[in-house]
């Protein structure tokens, strides 16, 4: 044994969930008293595989029930046998590999990058959560980043000390968000010291949380942790509502076999713990034990007589379960096809292989659900209940972001202050919204490929595929085939469309500054039109609607106008 390890101790610092305003798990972290030790660490993976082992042996001593951080160099994952003294230490403290996130600490550039992922695919296989650690000061690529794909992305605290009053360190942690949205990881800060920086790194999109305002890092495991004041806003794909992930709760879980006895123990001893999840050898849901049924059936006549001593499976349910990267809405499914009297279940939370990786509670999920409608309502226009253009803004940046090709096309009513003036803003009110319609239907509203957003007064915005039945031809021909008007007066349309191809352009401002002249060119053409682009200025073509003669110049009899037909798809912008 070496002798740095007679002075090694351990502290613990809370990783807070910032929309539960729970704790989710303890990081472990070795505070020898000879500095040389970490050091040590950092150039022999031996040395540091062994200290990420007595982090779980000194939690299991301490008593330590949460789900566990450990630091590992990712040298040392790199390198074989990586961490077998971790999986033995794991075994012999009766946790599970699920249990345990190993965070992976820079530095990265000595490191050969497939020896790397090797390593954190053999500990995914064996059943470990795996966590970028670091991110914002190491030296971490991009391109490593999104091969890793972590289960957890963490921000260095140097991020998050200006983050109230940065406007750019705001934006990095929006955009690491939206990373980490596409790679199914949840967003971590560190050092998080005061109120106003939880806040600003909750409203750009930080999910978990470690800091000094909650806890700061002891000896012994903190029972007084400071809970965030307010919950934040879940942030989730569309119509099914926000992931889950975002909610999932440490399981109390227990081997299939267990007593009855057993189980009371730990409900009785635990009030916050509200069921058991009863799992096999591979930590794979088999039974479910709800605390109040559990706990009344043991309670009844002779209940602890016929029960105590026999497997708790027998006072137990089939459990409810749902992959870790389903939405709100999905839990809501599972819920409303069970029995109404187990409504109020914990719904477990497995993992790829099938694994338990934690619980929901159905109360989080409403929750969540409830504000993420309210945000919704908020973002929609009360006339035709259409969202604004900050959702159309964000799914353009998410697909420029994924390199997916699109066409955004800006809709507008010719003439609309005449309509207004001529047949009453009631007319006008109704147009607009038969307009917005009109843009659905064509467009198959409610597909993932398309968005219809109202930005105001009688402007519309589409997007779309940049060709195909989910294109912008349909678009052209829901709303410029058909006759419009407002009371007496015939209306015509206006449609602009920029195809951009992947890499056309960077961001959503471009996008809408390229579509303002194409719009201005529809719109100087008489009847219905439409002109389509691309991110080349120079490069217009006139699909629908005729020109209008100059002054002087009446066109010549039988000119041709542009064609007023079925519109070809926008293809060679």
């Amino acid at each position: 044994m070496s002798p740095w390890t007679d002075a090694l101790g351990f502290a613990y610092q809370p990783v807070v969930n910032l929309c539960t305003s729970s704790v989710v798990a303890l990081e472990v972290l070795a505070r020898p008293e000879h500095s040389g030790v970490l050091s040590r660490a950092r150039r022999d993976p031996g040395v540091d595989a062994d200290l990420a082992a007595r982090a779980v042996r000194a939690a299991a001593r301490a008593g330590v029930l949460l789900p566990l951080h450990v630091n590992v160099f990712a040298a040392t994952v790199a390198a074989p046998p990586r961490l077998a003294p971790l999986c033995r230490a794991v075994r012999e403290t009766g946790r599970r590999p699920c249990e345990i996130t190993v965070d992976l600490v820079p530095p990265y550039a000595p490191v050969v990058s497939s020896a790397l992922l090797a390593g954190v695919a053999e500990l995914r296989e064996a059943g470990f959560r795996v966590c970028a650690d670091g991110v914002g000061e190491g030296d971490l690529p991009l391109r490593l980043l999104t091969r890793l794909a972590p289960d957890l992305v963490k921000l260095d605290r140097v991020l998050i000390a200006d983050l109230p009053r940065d406007v750019s360190a705001r934006a990095a942690v929006a955009a690491l968000r939206e990373l980490c949205d596409g790679l199914g990881a949840l967003l971590a800060v560190e050092g998080v010291e005061t109120e106003r920086q939880c806040a600003a790194a909750r409203e750009a999109g930080a999910q978990l949380a470690q800091g000094n305002l909650f806890a700061p890092a002891a000896r012994r495991p903190a029972t007084g942790i400071r809970r965030p004041g307010a919950a934040a806003r879940p942030v989730g794909p569309g119509p099914r509502g926000p992931r889950i992930a975002q909610f999932v709760q440490p399981a109390a879980l227990l081997p299939l076999t267990v007593s009855a006895g057993q189980v009371r123990t730990l409900l009785t001893g635990s009030p916050g713990v509200a069921g058991v999840v009863l799992v096999d050898a591979e930590g794979v849901p088999v039974r479910a034990v709800h605390r109040d049924r559990f706990l009344l059936s043991l309670s009844g006549r002779y209940g602890h007589a016929l029960y105590a001593d026999r497997p708790a499976a027998r006072l137990a349910d089939r459990p409810r379960t749902v992959r870790a990267d389903a939405t709100a809405w999905e839990v809501l499914d599972v819920v409303a096809a069970d029995e109404w009297s187990r409504t109020a279940d914990d719904v477990a939370v497995v993992d790829a292989s099938g694994r338990c990786v934690g619980v929901v509670h159905l109360a989080d999920v409403v929750r969540a659900l409830a504000e993420s409608r309210v945000e919704e309502a908020a973002r929609l226009n009360p006339l035709t209940r259409l969202p604004g253009s900050d959702t159309v803004n964000a799914e353009v940046d998410r697909r420029i972001a994924q390199g997916r090709p699109f066409a955004l096309s800006w809709l507008d009513i010719d003439g609309f202050k005449q309509v207004n003036d001529g047949a009453g803003f009631a007319a006008g009110d109704e147009l607009i919204r038969a307009g917005g319609a009109g843009a659905g239907r064509g467009t198959a509203a409610g597909r993932e490929a398309v968005r219809v957003g109202h930005i105001g007064g009688d402007d519309f915005l589409v997007l779309t595929d940049a060709d195909g039945p989910e294109g912008p031809a349909p678009v052209a021909a829901a709303v410029l085939d058909v006759p419009w008007s407002a009371g007496e007066l015939p209306v015509t349309l206006s449609l602009a469309t920029v195809v951009c191809p992947p890499g056309g352009l960077p961001d959503h401002h471009r996008a809408a500054a390229c579509l303002a002249p194409l719009k201005k060119a529809a719109k100087a053409l008489r009847g219905a039109s439409w002109v389509v682009g691309g991110p080349d200025p120079a490069r217009q073509e006139a699909r629908r609607g005729r020109p209008v003669p100059q002054a002087g110049r009446p066109p010549a009899a039988g000119a041709p106008a542009v064609p007023d037909t079925a519109c070809r798809a926008a293809t060679g912008c």
